[in-house]
């Protein structure tokens, strides 16, 4: 679906014009187009192959979707793919913009994504003088607004690591918390996927050879790739994070357990000391101890409660109780 087509001259918006009227933007001196569309179909994306002469094999990459963060060169002219998340409930909900940057346009194509980029163009609009470096600047601004995007993500993640540590460290372990922390590890590695790639993305458009569609914008690109670097490092963390919160919610339960183990062996004790006496004066033979004694069942008792007596006292003292 055609979101807007929107032409620039001199870094200033002329207006929005129809597809039909693309060619003759592009032509005029200091002039270039924006198109941005949304979950297209085969034939919006094949029609715009030909206006703006897209390589086949960036289109095919831009209809088929769900491809890994990258950049392409053809000629000069460039091919992004990035990822969008975005919190969905409980979950993190995973979209792709694809951006096709010539000399004189800009394609963006997003995907299952649910916030568009209105705010980037109104943005970039705002700097008419860092709008003159033409589409380039649009293609920062999109990328910048893509990662600056993942920022709250990140930090939403880090706030439920940080709960949950406090509940496991409060006494309340359970094993309803793995499947919780297995959850977040999900997360941290869908926003992993969306990062990391990225490193070597912007990396190519400050560092070494630019493209030359590119060149004059190298310290923005270089912002952008600071900004993934510690977003890189704050994952790394946090999945340190949630794998030693695993390993103590599991050690936890294990000392829990073990503690009602220790018990259960403790009252199994206290019961079988009484069990041992009364069975033995249970065999009915004729010479037992204290047996014709008037005072042969008090005593016993009280044998049966000085050793319960006694193993209640060293329980205690092992802290088994």
């Amino acid at each position: 679906m055609l979101i807007s087509c929107v032409a620039y001259e001199n870094g200033r918006r002329t207006g929005d014009i129809p597809i039909s009227e693309i060619r003759a933007a592009r032509g005029r001196p200091g002039c270039f187009v924006w198109v941005a569309i949304r979950d297209p179909d085969p034939g919006e994306i094949e029609a715009l192959q030909s206006e703006f002469d897209l390589h086949d094999l960036a289109v095919e990459d831009a209809q088929r979707g769900h491809q890994r963060p990258k950049l392409d060169e053809y000629g000069s002219t460039l091919f992004a793919v990035i990822q969008t998340i975005e919190p969905a409930g409980s979950e993190l909900h995973a979209g792709e913009a694809a951006i096709f940057v010539g000399h004189d346009y800009v394609l963006s194509i997003r995907r299952a994504t649910r916030v568009g980029f209105a705010d980037v163009r109104t943005r970039t609009e705002l700097e008419p003088e860092l709008l003159q470096h033409g589409p380039a600047y649009v293609f920062y601004a999109l990328l910048d607004t893509i990662v600056d995007r993942y920022f709250p993500v990140v930090g939403a993640v880090s706030d439920e690591i940080e709960e949950l540590e406090e509940k496991i460290f409060s006494g309340q372990t359970s094993r309803g918390h793995i499947e919780t922390m297995y959850g977040i590890k999900r997360k941290l590695m869908t926003l992993k996927h969306a990062v990391h790639p990225l490193l070597e993305v912007t990396g190519k458009l400050f560092g070494g050879r630019v493209p030359p569609i590119c060149s004059g914008l190298q310290d923005y690109f270089r912002d952008v790739h600071d900004h993934l670097i510690r977003l890189n490092q704050d994952i790394d963390d946090l999945r340190d994070m949630i794998t030693t919160a695993v390993s103590v919610n599991l050690s936890l339960l294990t000392i829990s357990e073990n503690e009602i183990t220790k018990r259960l062996a403790a009252y199994a004790a206290l019961v079988a000391v009484p069990t041992m006496i009364a069975g033995i004066y249970g065999m009915n033979f004729q010479y037992m101890p204290e047996l014709q004694s008037r005072w042969g069942y008090p005593i016993a008792l009280g044998i049966m409660a000085a050793i319960d007596a006694y193993l209640i006292y060293r329980f205690k003292k092992a802290r088994w109780f």
